[in-house]
């Protein structure tokens, strides 16, 4: 469907991509991966044409109607939900709005009544008599109720603007459909959603996201952008990431050749090609896994930062008790009447739509908020380190470079010993003696997480620390948060990270009544389906 010839991407000189040759088939789900800076979403905007490359092509097939996911939330405010969604397929739109404007005129000259009759013929062919209901489906499936289908753009909220430019980007059967983060500010039911979708789409679909989770259920390949390179590789991001690391740990030890990797190699592609599942995606996954070879493996050079979190003493049996806190935030009660007794072992996950209230009860656990009624008390033995939401306060307007920002934190002031710590979290050479008031926003989270690392605390409180990560630093930190011995509680929309860390669900709902289960984020999900549908 699309074919990728010797493209190459300059920006002053410097190479951003080059050499890149490959195809996108029908029917395959593509997710595009890259550390952050990579030019992910700038190689969509060529595949798309919306950018021109340095050299090479890119050759769509003739009568492909392609779909791209728009960025500008603002751009359709002069138009109501309905009209945005149908301008999906714009060719559909346009003809609606011109026979309408026929059948407005006073008197329809004979020219208008041929004019009509050919409009309603292609009409019908594009499926026009069931675009509302089309477009209402996906609406309502993505969570936009019908209360808003006619309702000006301008009035909604952003986060159901988000949605109102996905169902258009679904909408109308399109043949090639490309999204950058289609995930970003969706609740779990509407990913859900779009992942079924998108697993009975026909079409070729071509994804940014740093959604693991929805990789792993919707992708039956992954484009990796590493260091200049862009490789397409079989199978899903698990798959890519695991037999990298395998690929990797030849390489270093220099035993390619060696029959026993091999065989290791071949078996993990059988185990991998062999994991049941009922979607139709992970169906055609699977045949495309049995008839990869190893010499058609990733073997990608990107770099992993390094999380552990090593807890000076053992908390004692008393760890942390809330008892009825409730607190209103400008006029609205976010917290009401919240009650848990946090446990050994006990790593929580804080989920749902009401981040106010998991912001709110982190402020008022770490002593930056008091509680408007409750009581807050903390065991003897336990000491917490919180990650907040918004971390500007340790940087705006500081001098330190990061050796010295590193340094007020680390109990160890050596130099030798900061830079070491640094370069584990991908900070090298000169890099650490750039202020600390330069960072990016994902820079910024990695030095962070270091702090928290260097505390030694037995309780770790983490407000979405996976915001601005890329997907290396993601699963970086999914590693340490499973490994610790120690409490955690994280608010993250990260699905794979929440299942495989936590043991413990906070649900916290719009009128901030918790809900308090004790088990993983997929039991907890089936557990709210089935008291749906009961």
């Amino acid at each position: 469907m699309i074919t990728v010839s010797n493209l190459s991407l300059n920006y002053s000189g410097t190479p951003l991509f080059s050499h890149v040759d490959l195809q996108f088939i029908r029917g395959n789900c593509y997710g595009v991966i890259g550390a952050n800076g990579a030019g992910k979403s700038t190689f969509l905007k060529i595949l798309s044409g919306e950018l021109d490359s340095t050299t090479g092509e890119v050759s769509i097939l003739p009568n492909i109607r392609m779909s791209v996911l728009k960025q500008n939330q603002n751009a359709y405010d002069a138009y109501n939900v309905m009209d945005t969604v149908i301008m999906g397929n714009q060719r559909l739109y346009d003809i609606g709005k011109q026979k309408d404007a026929l059948y407005d005129k006073e008197e329809m000259t004979e020219e208008d009544g041929l004019l009509a009759c050919e409009l309603e013929a292609e009409f019908a062919e594009m499926g026009g008599w069931e675009a509302e209901s089309d477009a209402s489906r996906i609406l309502q499936g993505l969570g936009v109720g019908t209360r808003y289908h006619q309702n000006d753009m301008a009035t909604l909220d952003p986060r159901l603007k988000v949605k109102v430019l996905l169902a258009q980007a679904l909408f109308g059967n399109p043949d090639l459909l490309m999204m950058d983060e289609p995930t970003n500010n969706l609740d779990i039911d509407a990913v859900n959603w779009l992942e079924d979708f998108l697993l009975d789409f026909p079409g070729t679909v071509i994804v940014v996201s740093h959604d693991r989770h929805f990789l792993n259920t919707v992708c039956t390949h992954i484009v990796d952008i590493d260091y200049g390179k862009i490789r397409m590789y079989v199978g899903n991001y698990d798959f890519w990431y695991e037999s990298s690391q395998l690929v990797q740990q030849l390489v270093k030890n220099q035993n390619k050749r060696n029959a026993e990797k091999i065989k290791e190699l071949q078996d993990f592609i059988s185990r991998f090609s062999a994991n049941r599942s009922k979607s139709k995606q992970a169906t055609a996954r699977r045949k495309l896994l049995e008839k990869l070879t190893v010499e058609e493996m990733p073997a990608s050079s990107r770099r992993y930062p390094w999380v552990s979190f090593s807890p000076d003493r053992e908390v004692g049996k008393d760890i942390l008790f809330v008892t009825d806190v409730s607190k209103t935030i400008d006029g609205v009660k976010v917290l009401d009447k919240v009650s848990f007794i946090l446990g050994h072992g006990d790593k929580v996950a804080f989920v749902g739509d009401n981040e106010k209230a998991q912001t709110a009860l982190f402020q008022i656990l770490a002593g930056e908020m008091e509680p408007d009624e409750g009581k807050v008390k903390w065991g003897q033995t336990a000491t917490f380190s919180y990650f907040p939401k918004d971390n500007s306060r340790f940087f705006d307007g500081v001098e330190d470079n990061l050796v010295q920002w590193l340094r007020q934190f680390s109990s160890d002031p050596q130099e030798q010993y900061l830079r070491g710590f640094l370069g584990r979290m991908l900070f090298s050479g000169d890099e650490v003696y750039k202020p600390a008031k330069v960072l990016s926003g994902g820079e910024k989270v990695r030095c962070m997480l270091s702090r928290m690392m260097l505390s030694g605390a037995n309780v770790l409180m983490l407000d979405q620390p996976t915001n601005h990560l890329d997907l290396e630093a993601i699963a970086a930190l999914n590693k340490g948060l499973e490994a610790v011995k120690c409490n955690v509680l994280v608010a993250s929309h990260d699905h794979q990270l929440i299942q495989t860390v936590c043991n413990r669900i906070f649900d916290f709902g719009p009128d901030g009544k918790l809900t308090d289960r004790k088990m993983t984020y997929d039991e907890y999900l089936e557990w709210q389906k089935s008291r749906q549908g009961a």
